[in-house]
């Protein structure tokens, strides 16, 4: 039987780039509509080849602002992938979008054209965090393009950075709190990451502002699982809180280390081949994705994982999620040097709790997943 699939289609484009984001994008430009149509659709039929039959349990359009692309062509990506591949019953089909005004009004041919989820990069509540995090759209946007994708569409989910300069647990619980009582089934909560090569990363260097200390940190990491439990909400991964049935089908592809096709400029994909783990990503800046295409050169490069290269993106995203992950004794992961012998010290550390078929995180390690995958996987 053939496994499904997730499918993830990266658009490169923004507005603007905000200051936090280390992703592939490109400041927006004009778009030549049927160019990306043919590219996209060489794209999708390069990897429908390669992965066989098996229906496509989510679509995903992430970026960039995928939400700014003519619909025309999110629809034919839609249509293009019933046709090569076919979708799972009730599969999930979701967009990206800014909660911009002029957003706002693409909502319905969005959903139209086949999208039954939307996720809101609305990113905070608070007019100077959004200043402060180079946004686009002000708290009032926020508020109403939160509202119009509830009217509009299946789901949603929007998402929010805290753990910013100076925030203090009390505006933080405040504005978690406001964000709670729109009663989407959905929230991301991400404490602000300063990545390198970012605007950001710039200013922490030059001393231009600090980030938040780790302490603080950790105390609004916890009044976030409270709040997000009363609510209804609680964790599922370590940055993700739903309703039940409400978690995000494609990202939980991405957490249980399943198969996804990497598609758009940058993409990139897990597929496994032959008992392998293949990764694979595509040509990075759109005109040369774009040439590629029309010159039917390759788009893309790949090559095998090796068993510890796997298992570090196994762990890695198997622990994030609150349920954790498969692991039985005689796991290639225990062939690794050491490998026992770093798991019995996490496990009596209280980091990590095992039963002989599943490990998880506990609470504690949760709050300090990095160090523990660290000690875990170094």
């Amino acid at each position: 039987m053939s496994k499904a699939l997730g499918v993830y289609v990266h658009w490169p484009y923004c507005a603007r780039i905000c200051p936090y984001c280390d992703f592939n994008v490109y400041k927006n430009r004009a778009i030549d509509a049927a160019a990306w149509k043919k590219a996209l659709t060489k794209d999708l039929s390069h990897w429908a080849r390669r992965t066989g039959q098996g229906k496509l349990t989510s679509l995903y359009f992430g970026g960039g602002t995928p939400s700014r692309a003519p619909v025309e062509i999110i629809g034919h990506v839609i249509e293009t992938c019933e046709f090569l591949w076919g979708f799972e019953q009730g599969a999930e089909i979701t967009l990206e979008a800014n909660p911009t005004d002029t957003e706002q009004l693409h909502f319905k041919e969005i959903a139209n054209a086949g999208v039954n989820r939307l996720s809101l990069g609305v990113q905070s509540l608070r007019d100077e965090a959004l200043a402060f995090l180079g946004r686009d759209h002000d708290a009032d946007a926020a508020r109403r393009a939160i509202e119009c994708a509830q009217e509009t569409f299946a789901r949603m989910t929007f998402d929010l950075i805290y753990a910013r300069p100076r925030q203090t647990i009390e505006d933080w619980r405040a504005e978690l709190t406001e964000a709670l009582a729109f009663g989407a089934g959905h929230l991301s909560l991400y404490q602000l990451m300063i990545e390198p090569a970012t605007a950001f990363a710039r200013a922490v260097d030059k001393g231009r502002w600090a980030p938040l200390d780790d302490d603080r940190s950790a105390d609004l990491f916890d009044a976030t699982q409270e709040l997000t439990a009363q609510a209804g909400l609680p964790a599922y991964e370590i940055s993700n809180h739903a309703r039940p049935g409400d978690q995000s089908r494609h990202n939980l592809v991405y957490w249980t280390y399943g198969d996804y096709v990497g598609v758009g400029p940058g993409a990139h994909g897990r597929l496994s081949a032959n008992g392998a783990r293949i990764a694979t990503e595509t040509l990075a800046r759109p005109e040369d994705y774009l040439t590629a295409a029309a010159a039917n050169a390759p788009m893309h490069v790949e090559a095998p994982l090796s068993a510890t290269e796997a298992n570090i993106e196994r762990f890695s995203m198997g622990l994030r999620l609150i349920d954790g992950m498969a692991l039985q004794p005689d796991d290639c992961f225990f062939e690794q040097g050491g490998a026992r012998e770093k798991l019995r010290r996490l496990v009596e550390d209280g980091f990590l709790i095992w039963n002989g078929e599943l490990l998880k995180a506990s609470g504690n390690g949760r709050r300090l997943l990095n160090r523990v995958l660290y000690e875990l996987l170094g």
